[in-house]
């Protein structure tokens, strides 16, 4: 069962900029030739823009049956401690001047907030997954309902 997912999808923002300026690109490299060119020249860099975004936009974040799922990925809710969601400072200043380099970051330039999630499962090298998102709370609340009710419990008494 689901209880959360969220597609990291470039913003439309990003596909119109991108069409633009491989637009313009475009108009630079083909002028002078054949009109027939132009063509070539245009569907060449808009596949090669829309390629680039899909796939950047292809990661997912999901929490399925006591799992977390972040870009393939897993890590088992139970693991999890401490889940923190961050604004825009806190986000720039953990993947950035106060970034563990063994952590995990799923995160992108669009996403200015992001997730804390820190790993106490043993076996994991990172000690903490960073994950942007646009839903930082929701992210952060569907992990906390997602844990074991027994764990939940142990984490408010200590």
């Amino acid at each position: 069962m689901r209880s959360y997912r969220e597609r990291l999808r470039a913003p439309a923002s990003w596909w119109v900029t991108g069409m633009l300026t491989m637009f313009t690109f475009g108009s630079i490299l083909w002028f002078g030739f054949p009109a027939w060119s132009a063509l070539v020249t245009y569907g060449v860099l808009f596949a090669l823009t829309a390629a680039f975004l899909l796939n950047w936009g292809r990661p997912s974040i999901e929490i399925v049956g006591g799992e977390l799922q972040a870009a393939g990925k897993v890590l088992p809710v139970a693991g999890i401690g401490e889940v923190r969601s961050l604004d825009d400072k806190q986000t720039a200043a953990l993947r950035g001047p106060r970034a563990d380099p063994r952590a995990y970051l799923l995160i992108r330039p669009y996403l200015y907030r992001s997730v804390y999630v820190q790993v106490t499962a043993p076996g994991f090298e990172a000690p903490y997954w960073l994950l942007g998102s646009r839903h930082p709370e929701r992210l952060a609340a569907a992990i906390e309902s997602a844990r074991p009710a027994e764990r939940a419990g142990n984490a408010s008494v200590g």
